[in-house]
Protein backbone atom coordinates (compact mmCIF):
# COMPACT_ATOMS: atom_id res chain seq x y z
CA UNK A 1 0.00 0.00 0.00
CA UNK A 2 1.24 3.64 -0.77
CA UNK A 3 0.72 6.92 1.47
CA UNK A 4 0.28 9.85 -0.86
CA UNK A 5 -0.01 13.46 0.73
CA UNK A 6 -0.71 16.07 -1.57
CA UNK A 7 -0.39 19.23 0.30
CA UNK A 8 -2.19 22.10 -1.81
CA UNK A 9 -3.18 26.59 -1.22
CA UNK A 10 -6.41 25.74 0.53
CA UNK A 11 -5.89 22.34 1.49
CA UNK A 12 -3.99 19.29 2.47
CA UNK A 13 -5.22 15.64 0.79
CA UNK A 14 -4.04 11.86 1.76
CA UNK A 15 -4.95 9.37 -0.09
CA UNK A 16 -4.09 5.72 0.61
CA UNK A 17 -3.52 3.08 -2.65
CA UNK A 18 -3.63 -0.21 -2.76
CA UNK A 19 -1.59 -0.69 -6.35
CA UNK A 20 -4.22 1.45 -8.38
CA UNK A 21 -6.80 1.63 -6.57
CA UNK A 22 -7.95 4.46 -3.69
CA UNK A 23 -9.17 2.99 -0.72
CA UNK A 24 -9.13 6.27 1.81
CA UNK A 25 -9.24 9.95 1.36
CA UNK A 26 -9.58 13.00 3.30
CA UNK A 27 -8.74 16.86 3.16
CA UNK A 28 -7.71 18.61 5.94
CA UNK A 29 -7.32 23.00 6.02
CA UNK A 30 -4.21 22.38 7.76
CA UNK A 31 -2.25 18.86 7.97
CA UNK A 32 0.36 17.70 11.11
CA UNK A 33 2.24 14.47 12.06
CA UNK A 34 -0.41 13.47 14.22
CA UNK A 35 -3.15 13.27 11.74
CA UNK A 36 -0.41 11.43 9.60
CA UNK A 37 0.54 8.88 12.06
CA UNK A 38 -3.17 8.08 13.36
CA UNK A 39 -3.69 7.00 9.44
CA UNK A 40 -0.68 5.07 9.50
CA UNK A 41 -1.68 3.16 12.56
CA UNK A 42 -4.81 2.19 10.73
CA UNK A 43 -3.81 1.37 7.51
CA UNK A 44 -0.14 -0.59 9.25
CA UNK A 45 0.33 -2.08 5.75
CA UNK A 46 1.32 1.30 4.14
CA UNK A 47 4.68 0.85 2.60
CA UNK A 48 5.98 3.71 0.57
CA UNK A 49 4.93 7.31 1.09
CA UNK A 50 5.35 9.94 -1.50
CA UNK A 51 4.78 13.87 -0.58
CA UNK A 52 4.00 16.86 -2.60
CA UNK A 53 3.73 20.33 -0.99
CA UNK A 54 3.67 24.11 -2.59
CA UNK A 55 4.70 24.75 1.16
CA UNK A 56 8.07 24.17 3.26
CA UNK A 57 7.63 21.06 5.25
CA UNK A 58 9.15 21.10 8.55
CA UNK A 59 12.28 18.39 9.02
CA UNK A 60 10.83 16.78 11.87
CA UNK A 61 7.73 15.61 9.67
CA UNK A 62 10.34 14.66 6.89
CA UNK A 63 12.08 12.40 9.15
CA UNK A 64 8.74 10.89 10.50
CA UNK A 65 7.26 10.11 7.20
CA UNK A 66 11.03 8.65 6.00
CA UNK A 67 10.89 6.52 9.58
CA UNK A 68 7.14 5.12 8.87
CA UNK A 69 8.42 4.40 5.36
CA UNK A 70 10.55 1.36 3.09
CA UNK A 71 10.66 4.43 0.48
CA UNK A 72 9.73 7.93 0.76
CA UNK A 73 9.94 10.50 -1.90
CA UNK A 74 9.09 14.38 -1.41
CA UNK A 75 8.47 15.34 -5.11
CA UNK A 76 10.75 17.84 -6.69
CA UNK A 77 12.00 18.31 -10.44
CA UNK A 78 14.75 15.61 -9.66
CA UNK A 79 12.29 13.17 -9.14
CA UNK A 80 12.83 9.97 -11.58
CA UNK A 81 9.53 10.02 -13.97
CA UNK A 82 7.78 7.79 -16.08
CA UNK A 83 7.63 10.70 -18.69
CA UNK A 84 10.04 13.04 -20.34
CA UNK A 85 9.97 16.33 -18.80
CA UNK A 86 10.97 18.92 -21.34
CA UNK A 87 9.88 22.11 -19.17
CA UNK A 88 12.79 24.99 -19.90
CA UNK A 89 12.96 25.76 -16.35
CA UNK A 90 12.11 22.34 -13.39
CA UNK A 91 12.83 23.75 -10.66
CA UNK A 92 10.02 26.30 -10.81
CA UNK A 93 7.48 23.95 -12.34
CA UNK A 94 4.87 23.23 -9.48
CA UNK A 95 4.49 20.12 -7.62
CA UNK A 96 0.69 19.69 -8.51
CA UNK A 97 0.81 20.44 -12.33
CA UNK A 98 4.20 17.71 -12.77
CA UNK A 99 1.94 15.12 -11.12
CA UNK A 100 -1.08 15.73 -13.16
CA UNK A 101 0.61 14.98 -15.98
CA UNK A 102 1.88 12.01 -15.12
CA UNK A 103 -1.44 11.16 -13.87
CA UNK A 104 -2.62 11.71 -17.23
CA UNK A 105 -0.22 9.53 -18.28
CA UNK A 106 -1.27 6.90 -16.41
CA UNK A 107 -5.19 7.30 -17.25
CA UNK A 108 -4.77 7.59 -20.79
CA UNK A 109 -1.21 6.24 -21.94
CA UNK A 110 -0.31 6.59 -25.76
CA UNK A 111 -2.22 9.68 -26.29
CA UNK A 112 -1.84 13.47 -26.61
CA UNK A 113 -3.31 15.09 -23.78
CA UNK A 114 -4.67 18.53 -22.41
CA UNK A 115 -4.94 18.56 -18.76
CA UNK A 116 -6.88 21.84 -17.57
CA UNK A 117 -6.37 22.16 -13.85
CA UNK A 118 -9.01 24.32 -12.38
CA UNK A 119 -7.82 25.89 -9.65
CA UNK A 120 -6.61 28.77 -7.32
CA UNK A 121 -4.99 28.99 -10.71
CA UNK A 122 -5.89 27.06 -13.97
CA UNK A 123 -3.44 25.65 -15.58
CA UNK A 124 -3.15 24.26 -19.60
CA UNK A 125 -0.57 21.46 -19.58
CA UNK A 126 0.25 19.55 -22.46
CA UNK A 127 1.59 15.96 -22.66
CA UNK A 128 2.30 13.73 -25.94
CA UNK A 129 1.96 10.45 -27.21
CA UNK A 130 5.33 9.81 -27.33
CA UNK A 131 5.53 10.34 -23.05
CA UNK A 132 6.89 14.26 -23.48
CA UNK A 133 5.65 16.75 -21.05
CA UNK A 134 6.06 19.99 -23.45
CA UNK A 135 5.34 22.44 -20.86
CA UNK A 136 1.87 25.01 -20.29
CA UNK A 137 0.35 27.77 -19.85
CA UNK A 138 -1.24 29.93 -16.76
CA UNK A 139 -4.18 32.07 -15.41
CA UNK A 140 -5.91 33.28 -12.77
CA UNK A 141 -8.86 30.60 -11.32
CA UNK A 142 -12.41 31.41 -10.98
CA UNK A 143 -12.17 32.58 -7.45
CA UNK A 144 -8.75 34.59 -7.72
CA UNK A 145 -10.45 37.15 -10.95
CA UNK A 146 -13.71 37.37 -8.13
CA UNK A 147 -11.36 38.68 -5.86
CA UNK A 148 -9.15 40.59 -8.23
CA UNK A 149 -12.21 42.90 -9.20
CA UNK A 150 -12.83 43.35 -6.05
CA UNK A 151 -9.78 44.07 -4.69
CA UNK A 152 -8.50 46.54 -7.58
CA UNK A 153 -11.58 48.32 -8.30
CA UNK A 154 -13.58 50.75 -6.34
CA UNK A 155 -16.56 49.95 -6.32
CA UNK A 156 -17.19 46.14 -7.71
CA UNK A 157 -18.48 43.71 -5.08
CA UNK A 158 -17.31 40.22 -4.02
CA UNK A 159 -19.42 37.75 -6.08
CA UNK A 160 -19.19 33.92 -5.28
CA UNK A 161 -19.30 31.57 -7.69
CA UNK A 162 -23.06 30.11 -8.93
CA UNK A 163 -24.63 28.33 -11.87
CA UNK A 164 -26.26 30.74 -14.12
CA UNK A 165 -27.63 30.04 -17.81
CA UNK A 166 -27.78 33.63 -18.70
CA UNK A 167 -25.51 35.48 -21.21
CA UNK A 168 -26.15 38.94 -20.14
CA UNK A 169 -26.06 40.43 -17.02
CA UNK A 170 -28.93 43.05 -16.18
CA UNK A 171 -27.20 43.97 -12.50
CA UNK A 172 -23.49 44.97 -11.59
CA UNK A 173 -23.14 41.16 -10.01
CA UNK A 174 -24.84 39.28 -12.84
CA UNK A 175 -22.73 41.00 -14.88
CA UNK A 176 -19.66 39.90 -12.80
CA UNK A 177 -20.75 36.63 -12.34
CA UNK A 178 -21.65 35.96 -15.93
CA UNK A 179 -18.09 37.80 -17.56
CA UNK A 180 -15.93 35.91 -15.27
CA UNK A 181 -17.37 32.57 -15.69
CA UNK A 182 -18.05 32.45 -19.21
CA UNK A 183 -14.75 33.85 -19.69
CA UNK A 184 -12.91 31.23 -18.44
CA UNK A 185 -15.73 28.51 -20.00
CA UNK A 186 -14.68 30.22 -23.49
CA UNK A 187 -10.67 30.94 -22.54
CA UNK A 188 -10.61 27.10 -21.53
CA UNK A 189 -12.73 26.23 -25.60
CA UNK A 190 -9.96 28.41 -26.82
CA UNK A 191 -7.44 26.35 -25.58
CA UNK A 192 -8.76 23.50 -26.50
CA UNK A 193 -9.79 24.04 -30.17
CA UNK A 194 -5.71 25.67 -30.84
CA UNK A 195 -3.98 22.79 -29.19
CA UNK A 196 -6.55 20.29 -30.82
CA UNK A 197 -4.89 21.83 -34.20
CA UNK A 198 -1.27 20.85 -33.62
CA UNK A 199 -1.84 17.76 -31.60
CA UNK A 200 -4.05 14.71 -33.55
CA UNK A 201 -6.17 13.17 -31.64
CA UNK A 202 -6.06 15.74 -28.59
CA UNK A 203 -7.77 13.69 -25.61
CA UNK A 204 -8.41 16.50 -22.83
CA UNK A 205 -9.14 16.43 -19.37
CA UNK A 206 -10.54 18.62 -16.15
CA UNK A 207 -9.37 18.63 -12.85
CA UNK A 208 -8.87 20.50 -9.74
CA UNK A 209 -11.28 22.19 -7.50
CA UNK A 210 -13.73 23.93 -9.89
CA UNK A 211 -13.27 20.70 -12.00
CA UNK A 212 -17.30 19.55 -12.18
CA UNK A 213 -18.23 23.92 -12.46
CA UNK A 214 -16.80 23.67 -15.85
CA UNK A 215 -16.96 19.83 -17.43
CA UNK A 216 -20.23 20.26 -18.66
CA UNK A 217 -19.70 23.83 -20.62
CA UNK A 218 -17.28 22.52 -22.53
CA UNK A 219 -18.92 20.73 -24.82
CA UNK A 220 -16.60 18.95 -25.91
CA UNK A 221 -15.44 15.18 -25.27
CA UNK A 222 -13.38 15.32 -22.12
CA UNK A 223 -12.37 13.65 -18.60
CA UNK A 224 -13.37 14.76 -15.57
CA UNK A 225 -11.09 13.39 -12.65
CA UNK A 226 -10.75 15.44 -9.72
CA UNK A 227 -7.84 12.94 -8.10
CA UNK A 228 -5.57 13.12 -11.11
CA UNK A 229 -2.74 14.80 -8.83
CA UNK A 230 -3.19 12.05 -6.55
CA UNK A 231 -3.29 9.15 -9.20
CA UNK A 232 -0.03 11.20 -10.34
CA UNK A 233 1.79 10.93 -7.00
CA UNK A 234 1.05 7.02 -6.82
CA UNK A 235 2.29 6.44 -10.51
CA UNK A 236 5.30 8.32 -9.81
CA UNK A 237 6.14 6.47 -6.23
CA UNK A 238 5.60 3.61 -7.78
CA UNK A 239 7.53 3.90 -10.72
CA UNK A 240 10.55 4.75 -8.56
CA UNK A 241 9.73 1.67 -6.23
CA UNK A 242 10.12 -0.37 -9.40
CA UNK A 243 13.76 1.71 -10.21
CA UNK A 244 14.75 0.75 -6.37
Amino acid sequence: MNLVIDIGNSYSKIFIFNNNTILYTVRFLKMNQKQIAAILKDYPKVQNIILSSVKKIEKKCIDFLNSESQLFIELNHQTILPITNEYKSPATLGRDRLAAIVGAYTILPDSNVLVIDAGTAITYDILTKNRKYKGGNISPGLETRFKSLAHFTGKLPLIEKKQTKKLIGSTTNEAILIGVQKGIEYEMLGFIDTFALQYSDLKVILTGGDTFFFDRKLKKTIFAEPNLVSIGLNRILNYNVEKS
